[in-house]
Formats: C-alpha cells, sequence, structure tokens
C-alpha cells in the first residue's frame, strides 16, 4: 500500500520533470534553428506577430487600465489620503506599473489569448499528423513553426510592456483626477523615483516571458494526443504551465535585480 501511494507520487513528478527537461531541449533547439541559416521563416514571423497584435492588443488595454486604475490607483490614493501624501502617488506607479503589473498583465494576457492559439494551432496538426508529414518531407518543424511564434512572441511581449505601462500610467491619472488632485505632483514623484533600470529591467523581463510562453505553448501543441479532447487538454496545461513557469522567472529576476541595483530600493 505505501508503495502505490509512494508510485502514484512519484509518477506526476516524475513526468513533470521530463517535460521541464524537453522543454528545454527545445529551447536549444528553436535558438539553434533561429541563428543557424538559411531563414525561411520571414513571411510566417510577420504573419504570427501580426496576429498576436490583432489578439491581445485590445484585452491588454481594458486589463492594464482596469487593474492599475483600481488596485495601485484607487486603494493606494484612499491609503495616501488618509496621511494627506497623495502626491507621492506616482512614485508608488514606479513600484507597480512599470515594474510589475504592466510585465505581468502581458504576460497573462499573452499566455491566455495568443499561447492558447498557438496551442491549439500546433495541437490540431499534430493530430492530423501534419508534423509527421512535414518530417518525411525533409521540413523541419522547429525552424519553420516554432522559431517564428519563439521571435513573434518575444517582439510583441516587449512591445506590449512599453504600451502596458503607458496605460498603467492614464490609470493612475485617472485616480488623481477622481481625487480632485492636480497632475503636479504625480509627475514630480513619479519622474523622481523613475530610473532607466526599472524601464529596461521591465521590458527585457516581459521579453523573457514570451520566449517562455512561446516555448511551452508549442511544445504543449506539438505533443498533444487523443484527438480534439487531447488539444483542449493540452491547451489548459500550457496556459497554467506558463502562469507557474512566468511567475517563478519574476521572482527570479526581480530578486537579481535588485540585488544588483540597489539604489532603485530607495523611494524618493
Amino acid at each position: 500500500m505505501v508503495r502505490s501511494v509512494a508510485e502514484r507520487a512519484y509518477l506526476p513528478a516524475r513526468n513533470l520533470l521530463e517535460e521541464i527537461g524537453d522543454m528545454m531541449i527545445l529551447t536549444g533547439r528553436t535558438i539553434v534553428s533561429a541563428l543557424r541559416p538559411p531563414y525561411p521563416y520571414g513571411g510566417e514571423f510577420v504573419s504570427q506577430f501580426l496576429f498576436v497584435l490583432k489578439l491581445c492588443w485590445f484585452p491588454l488595454l481594458i486589463s492594464t487600465l482596469a487593474i492599475c486604475y483600481a488596485a495601485p490607483g484607487l486603494q493606494a490614493a484612499n491609503f495616501l489620503t488618509l496621511f494627506g501624501a497623495l502626491d507621492r502617488l506616482g512614485g508608488i506607479f514606479i513600484l507597480a506599473a512599470v515594474r510589475e503589473i504592466g510585465p505581468a498583465v502581458t504576460a497573462v494576457v499573452l499566455a491566455g489569448v495568443a499561447g492558447t492559439a498557438i496551442t491549439a494551432d500546433l495541437g490540431a496538426r499534430k493530430i492530423r499528423e501534419e508534423l509527421d508529414a512535414l518530417q518525411v518531407l525533409g521540413v523541419d518543424p522547429v525552424k519553420n513553426l516554432v522559431v517564428p511564434r519563439f521571435l513573434a512572441l518575444m517582439v510583441a511581449t516587449g512591445l506590449f510592456n512599453v504600451y502596458a505601462i503607458l496605460f498603467g500610467i492614464f490609470g493612475g491619472l485617472a485616480a488623481e483626477l477622481v481625487n480632485h488632485q492636480p497632475l503636479g505632483p504625480f509627475w514630480t514623484t513619479f519622474f523622481e523615483n523613475a530610473d532607466t533600470t526599472d524601464l529596461w529591467g521591465s521590458v527585457v523581463k516581459c521579453t523573457v516571458y514570451g520566449a517562455i510562453i512561446a516555448i511551452i505553448c508549442c511544445y504543449k501543441g506539438m505533443t498533444a494526443s487523443g484527438g480534439a479532447e487531447g488539444v483542449g487538454r493540452a491547451v489548459n496545461q500550457a496556459v497554467v504551465l506558463a502562469f507557474l513557469a512566468v511567475f517563478a522567472f519574476n521572482y527570479v529576476f526581480t530578486q537579481m535585480l535588485l540585488a544588483t541595483h540597489p539604489e532603485i530600493l530607495v523611494i524618493k
């Protein structure tokens, strides 16, 4: 009985570790394929980038504006009003919108919208045996299918992060106006606490988010099995794993950034 319980606990952990190992191998193959000529994926890259752009821009706008207006906007404004320090709201938005909420919302929207579409597309191709047919014809699925999606999501998340930061700041401005405050103090404290490290750290972090989402979603799509039900299961697993991987990487990256740039810990 003890042995059966141990096996039940061991098998899921072993399968997860095997999947992580396979994803790391896929990551290496993708990077090598992206750098090694020839480069036949230019048209597919543009197509995937425009596809992600069309799907994600509006959900990202609404999500970022609503979250930044509600959480660090109204809630922080109510708290700061108790101390008569509502002019410090701009400094809070460096911590909230630029460092964390902008990249996090971008990753969630990209994984939930574009990532699921990529998994479903590749999963359907796997079920119809199109990927096997490509290999028989001598076409590398990694170079022609994974690489353009990998690059498109990296570029899209980096650009969308700047977009999310801008609309997150608009949420803070809206909170200031709702509280009948002038915008001058907001901008003053915002730029006093702003640093180039915050911006490039946010963009780099979000770009890696795109790479993580692309690898997980492509892997899950290319290993789907079991018909239409298996594709749906792969989509669910891809979203959950992408969220877990993104948040785990966020913790590691933030700790490293704060350790190497301690000056951004000081709130002016």
